[in-house]
């Protein structure tokens, strides 16, 4: 079984791979929006974007995902067993205690963030602490301990902004396509290059779409791998998976949470998804899965 820290280095290499790719995929959409724009200095102008854009994804993404989730800290009395679960389990996994965030939403969900052991956070919402028996909750902190530990908040962290990002821009592209911007047909006649010009607009609509895969690829290995690093740390799966199981009894979505952050939640922020498509889409693994794999069932 893995452990806490088996896949530390490939996580690291695999964020840097990221952070390369979204780089590549911002100045494409650079270029994308030069040519039909008849503008060089736009390419330029992304360019030096998406490099100050990767290093705002690395060190500030965790304060933006805990304040995208409109999270804040839980330094309350009625908060103190959740800090002495946390500390208890950090100590348990080798890790220094992370900060504690509570959000205030009904629905049970958590995440952990930050880009190291040493500047993690983890944020539980209120309706997990009122469902939740002291077993469950334990499964649910190792859990993102275990995330913590495994290093995928880095990753996973830097997705939140980079995929946020490149939604923004392309939704800002196609508004303005759609309200009469760009090279006027004249100009693609005096020269321009109409095809050119439909690459360009394919290119800025599937980046996206790409960064979505990305993001999907990237998030359901990592929570299997959580759930059985997570179980390892508390030596009782049962509780996990009962927690599991209430989350997805649930079905209820959360009410602030967007695409950018879904995939941080140890499950689907959007409620149940009923359908092939919405499954096919979906940033986590079915909660039955994980149940079975945990009981090994």
């Amino acid at each position: 079984m893995s452990t806490l820290y088996t896949h530390q280095t490939e996580n690291v290499r695999n964020t840097w791979i990221l952070m390369s790719v979204f780089l590549v995929l911002l100045v494409g959409v650079g270029y994308a929006l030069s040519y039909v724009y008849g503008d060089i200095n736009i390419l330029y102008a992304f360019g030096v974007f998406s490099i100050l854009m990767n290093i705002v994804a690395y060190w500030k993404s965790d304060s933006i995902a805990l304040s995208a989730a409109r999270a804040t800290p839980a330094d309350g009395p009625e908060f103190l067993e959740l800090n002495r679960i946390v500390e208890n389990l950090a100590i348990t996994a080798g890790l220094p205690k992370p900060r504690v965030y509570i959000i205030h939403d009904p629905a049970p969900n958590a995440f952990a963030t930050g880009r190291d052991k040493e500047h993690a956070a983890i944020a539980v919402t209120t309706g997990l602490l009122g469902m939740m028996e002291r077993n469950e909750l334990e499964g649910v902190i190792a859990h993102e301990l275990a995330h913590i530990g495994n290093r995928d908040i880095l990753i996973a962290t830097v997705v939140v902004v980079l995929v946020g990002l490149l939604a923004m821009i392309s939704d800002f592209f196609i508004r303005s396509m759609f309200w009469g911007g760009g090279r006027s047909r004249s100009n693609d006649r005096e020269g321009g290059n109409g095809l050119m010009m439909a690459l360009g607009i394919i290119a800025v609509i599937l980046a996206p779409i790409v960064a979505t895969l990305i993001q999907l690829a990237i998030s359901r290995k990592r929570e299997f791998l959580a759930d059985a690093s997570g179980a390892l740390l508390t030596r009782y799966p049962e509780g996990l998976a009962s927690a599991l199981q209430k989350i997805g009894a649930y079905g209820q979505p959360m009410q602030h949470v967007s695409s950018a952050t879904a995939h941080l939640f140890i499950a689907n922020p959007f409620g149940k998804t009923a359908s092939f498509m919405a499954k096919l889409f979906s940033t986590h693994p079915p909660v039955e899965e994980r149940v079975k794999v945990l009981l090994n069932q």
